[in-house]
């Protein structure tokens, strides 16, 4: 059975940061690692529920939204993926639309998005103070990515 590409990726070397996972055809993975793995640093299931509910709905409202194709936490709770349209939107201006919406998140005002049984089968750990705290670490630690640093080596 073939290994797949993310677990060739060296997790006691890898540190917080955005990286290019891979790319299928149009589709483009980024890999948003916020914690280091094999570290028992991981985010708490409050965090990554939260920081996904502010991030995947500015990512939907954003001027990209027809490139989204999907943001989630990884099931090791170490970080999200992202995965748009390649055809649509650039290495680059994909950079600069998770700076914008991470940044966005981390001051967000109102209610937190799906937060209600009707909307999200576990909205009972959905917090709005929660999930800024979890963006503006990450929008102060990409503040100055770049394309070219997309690289996991």
């Amino acid at each position: 059975m073939e290994r797949i590409a993310s677990f060739t990726v060296d997790h006691d070397k890898l540190l917080p940061g955005l990286y290019l996972s891979r790319r299928d055809g149009d589709v483009v993975t980024f890999d948003l690692r916020f914690k280091k793995p094999n570290t028992g640093d991981l985010l708490t299931n409050a965090e990554m529920h939260s920081a996904e509910h502010l991030i995947a709905t500015l990512l939907r409202n954003s001027k990209d939204k027809d490139a989204v194709v999907y943001f989630g936490p990884m099931g090791c709770q170490t970080g999200f993926y992202f995965l748009f349209d390649g055809s649509r939107l650039s290495l680059e201006g994909a950079v600069a639309l998770l700076k914008e919406v991470f940044a966005a998140a981390g001051e967000f005002q109102g209610e937190m998005p799906g937060k209600s049984a009707k909307e999200c089968g576990n909205y009972i750990n959905l917090d709005v103070e929660t999930g800024r705290a979890v963006c503006r670490f990450y929008a102060d630690l990409i503040a100055d990515w770049t394309a070219e640093r997309l690289s996991y080596s």
